[in-house]
C-alpha cells in the first residue's frame, strides 16, 4: 500500500545582489522573494517544503565581515514565527534554514522545523563547519551541539543535514538510525571542486540508509564576493538512489515530487543494512 507524501524544495537567487545594502533590507528582500514561491508550492499541494541554506540572506561566508552577525536571530524568533503563519495557512510542514543567534557572540547555522499547524517542532544545528578559501564558516558559525534529531511531522518523520554535512556519512547514518524517512540537505554550493559530488554523495546516503533525500542549492552569483555560480539542480532521490525530480541550473524554481514512503520498507526488506551493520567493530571511527 502506498504512503504518498508530496514534498517541495525552493531554490532561488538573491534579488538585491548588492551586499552594501543594510542587513535587514537584504533579509526582508529575500523573505519577500520566497513568499510567492511558498504560495506556488502550496498551490501544487506540497505537504513538506524545505528552503535553501540561510534562506533569508546571501551566502556571506566568502567574507570575514562581522556586519553579518547582525543578521542572526533567535530560533524560534521573528522569521520562524512569520513562516509559521504560512505553515498553518497551507497545512504545510516547512523546514526553515536560518542564521541563529544563541546568545551574544554565539551563532549557529540552523534549520527550524515547523509542523503543518504552524507549531515549532525543534531545530538542527549544522555539525560540520568548513574553513577553506571562499567558505570561512568558522568565522560565523559554531559547530552544532544538538546531535541528529528527527521530527515527527504530520506527514512523515524528517531529518535535516546542512550543506557541508553531506560529505560525512556518519551523521547521515545517525539520522537513519533515529528514524528519518526523508532527509533534507539545504545547501549553498558553487560550481567547482565539489560539483561532481553533488549527485554522488546524497544518492549514496539514500541507498546506504534506505530513506529519501531532498537536496537544495541556490542559483545565481552573489556580489561582491563572486566566488562562483550557485548551480541549482536541487533534486529528490529515492531509497534506491534514483533521482526522481530535479530543478534547473539557473532558475528560481519549486521542485516537487511525490515520495512513496512504502518504498522504504521495500528497500529495507531487500538490503538489510540496519540488521547487518557492526557498531561493535567501528571503534576506530571515534578514536
Amino acid at each position: 500500500m502506498s504512503e504518498i507524501v508530496r514534498c517541495g524544495l525552493i531554490q532561488c537567487a538573491n534579488p538585491l545582489n548588492d551586499e552594501s545594502r543594510p542587513v535587514e533590507e537584504i533579509k526582508e528582500a529575500m523573505f519577500q522573494k520566497h513568499v510567492p514561491l511558498i504560495e506556488q508550492a502550496a498551490g501544487k499541494g506540497v505537504q513538506i517544503l524545505c528552503l535553501q541554506e540561510i534562506f533569508n540572506g546571501p551566502y556571506f561566508c566568502p567574507s570575514q565581515d562581522p556586519r553579518w552577525y547582525a543578521s542572526a536571530e533567535e530560533v524560534p524568533g521573528p522569521t520562524v514565527e512569520r513562516l509559521a503563519e504560512y505553515a498553518k495557512k497551507h497545512s504545510m510542514v516547512i523546514v526553515v534554514p536560518i542564521y541563529e543567534k544563541a546568545m551574544r557572540g554565539v551563532y549557529y547555522n540552523t534549520a527550524a522545523v515547523l509542523d503543518a499547524d504552524g507549531s515549532y517542532l525543534g531545530k538542527y544545528r549544522k555539525q560540520h563547519i568548513p574553513q577553506v578559501a571562499g567558505f570561512w564558516e568558522k568565522f560565523f558559525f559554531k559547530p552544532g551541539d544538538g546531535g541528529y534529531p528527527v521530527f515527527k511531522t504530520r506527514y512523515a518523520t524528517i531529518g535535516v543535514y546542512i550543506c557541508y554535512d553531506r560529505h560525512f556519512p556518519e551523521g547521515a547514518r545517525c539520522l537513519g538510525l533515529n528514524g528519518a524517512e526523508i532527509v533534507f540537505n539545504p545547501s549553498a554550493t558553487v560550481a567547482g571542486l565539489s560539483q561532481y559530488l553533488w549527485k554522488i554523495e546524497q544518492p549514496a546516503h539514500a541507498v546506504a540508509n534506505g530513506y529519501y533525500v531532498g537536496a537544495i542549492n541556490r542559483v545565481g552569483t552573489e556580489a561582491p564576493w563572486n566566488i562562483g555560480e550557485f548551480y541549482g539542480t536541487s533534486y529528490f532521490v529515492n531509497p534506491r538512489g534514483q533521482i526522481i525530480a530535479e530543478a534547473s541550473k539557473d532558475q528560481d524554481e519549486v521542485v516537487v515530487a511525490d515520495l512513496d514512503l512504502s518504498m522504504i520498507d521495500e528497500v529495507r526488506s531487500t538490503w538489510q543494512f540496519y540488521r547487518d551493520r557492526r557498531p561493535d567493530a567501528y571503534d576506530e571511527i571515534v578514536e
